[in-house]
């Protein structure tokens, strides 16, 4: 399974935190990364974080997109997409483009919902 290329959105993983695994500090990545472990800490990414079942993140987070299979408490920032999916769980506060809460998920916190900036500058066009 390790040798297999996992793909997010035409996305290579680039890095991978396992099950049974734990981090703390902080974490910088282009692409996308895929957390299955246990992590604590701060995460700037330009792309996708995929929060793994059985994963738990805590922190403040600022990334391209994001998927929660596992649990997330913290801080939520989201350029484009968050999707919480049928087993994810966030506590804490989400602030993002575009929110897919799936049926069976669970998010306990605040919401602040704001437009990306490619839909910003589309919208501006549209007024001029």
């Amino acid at each position: 399974m390790l040798g297999k290329k996992k793909k997010t959105d035409n996305e290579e993983v680039k890095a991978f935190l396992g099950s049974g695994t734990e981090f703390e500090g902080k974490l910088i990545f282009t692409g996308s990364v895929r957390v299955d472990g246990l992590f604590r800490g701060e995460v700037f990414g330009g792309g996708t974080l995929i929060s793994g079942e059985g994963s738990l993140l805590e922190g403040h987070i600022v990334v391209d997109s994001i998927i929660v299979s596992g649990e997330i408490r913290g801080q939520v920032e989201v350029r484009d997409k968050a999707e919480i999916s049928s087993k994810g769980k966030i506590y804490g506060e989400i602030k993002a483009a575009k929110l897919v809460v799936h049926d069976g998920a669970v998010f306990e916190g605040n919401c602040s919902m704001q437009r990306s900036g490619q839909e910003e500058a589309s919208r501006d066009e549209e007024e001029e």
